[in-house]
Order: C-alpha cells, then structure tokens, then sequence
C-alpha cells in the first residue's frame, strides 16, 4: 500500500505544485475554470489509467510472478490479451518519459527564473542535463528513492501553502459557482 501511495505521487504529483506552473500560463479570465481543469489530470491519470492498468494485471494473474515489476508487470498482464501490446507499450512509456523529462526541464526553468532571474538560466540548463545524465546511469532503484525523496521535499511547502490558502480558495470558488448559476460570467476566455 506504501509503494502504492508512493507511486501514484510521482504518477500525477498532485498536491505538489508542478502542474500550478504550467496552468498558471494559461490565458483566461476564470482562474478558477483552470484549476478545475487541473483537478481532471490526478483523476484521468490516477483513478482511471492507473486503475485500470492494475485491474489488468490483477485479472490476468500476472501479479503473482515476482521476476515482474513495475511496466513489465503491466506489459506482461496487458500481452496476456494482445501479442503485439508489449511493444506498443515500450514506446509509450518512452513517450511518456520525453514527455515527462520536457515538462520537468520547464517547471525547473520557470523556478529558476523566479528565484534567480532569467540571467543564469544555463547553468540551469547544464546542471539539468547533468542531472538526467546521472539518472540515466544510476540504478533504477536510486531513481526512484531520490524522485520520492524529491517529491516529498516538495510537498511539505506547497502543502502549506493550500492549508494556508485554503479559505481564499473557497471564496473564490463560491464566487465563481454562484456566477456561473446566476449567468453573470466573464466570457471572454
């Protein structure tokens, strides 16, 4: 169960800020629109992909050999049904990861912008390219344990910060639902 709440962090990284950086630049008169957008992401990712992912593996008994973890546990569970899925599902997950390693370079940019200005941003861009150059030669397993060590350090601020912002949240919430029922909304996007 530890692993489980451990993965499904560092699958949608709700409550961790990240995904506050890229909503932030979207352009809209609603802010609180975008962060209902924002709360699809953990539930697409976690409630139905993940979900759905485990339900396979659990279905076809694949769980039970323990050479398996991790994607060739779901690439063994899903080849049970379709030959051919095991392939499919290497270059999604390669997808997933360029994806993931495009999104992350992003967020650490704007961060480094915001606290050191936009003057120093190569070395931002070289201590990340060392950084994934070091990921790619440590085990997998140290990966993973300083990605949670990471997300953990994370959180504890940008926890604080929805604690502490909470009531202002509810406000702005409240507002945008009653004028949304009452048709006094802003409509440009």
């Amino acid at each position: 169960m530890i692993q489980g709440l451990r993965r499904s962090t560092f699958s949608n990284e709700a409550g961790l800020g990240l995904a506050a950086i890229a909503h932030a630049t979207a352009k809209t008169s609603e802010p609180v629109r975008e962060g209902i957008v924002a709360l699809l992401e953990p539930f697409i990712d976690t409630v139905i992909i993940c979900n759905l992912t485990a339900l396979v593996i659990i279905i076809t008994g694949v769980y039970h050999n323990p050479d398996l973890a991790g994607s060739k546990l779901a690439s063994a569970a899903f080849g049970e049904a379709i030959a051919w899925f095991s392939y499919l599902l290497a270059i999604a997950v390669f997808l997933f990861s360029f994806s993931t390693l495009i999104s992350v370079a992003y967020y650490g940019q704007v961060s480094w912008e915001y606290l050191f200005s936009s003057r120093g941003t190569i070395i931002f861009k070289v201590l990340f390219l060392a950084a994934v150059w070091l990921g790619s030669i440590a085990s997998p397993q140290a990966v993973l344990q300083f990605g949670d060590a990471i997300s953990f350090a994370k959180a504890f601020p940008n926890l604080l910060g929805i604690f502490l912002l909470s009531n202002q949240v509810a406000i702005d919430l409240e507002d945008y639902l009653h004028r949304l029922h009452t048709g006094r909304m802003h409509h440009s996007s």
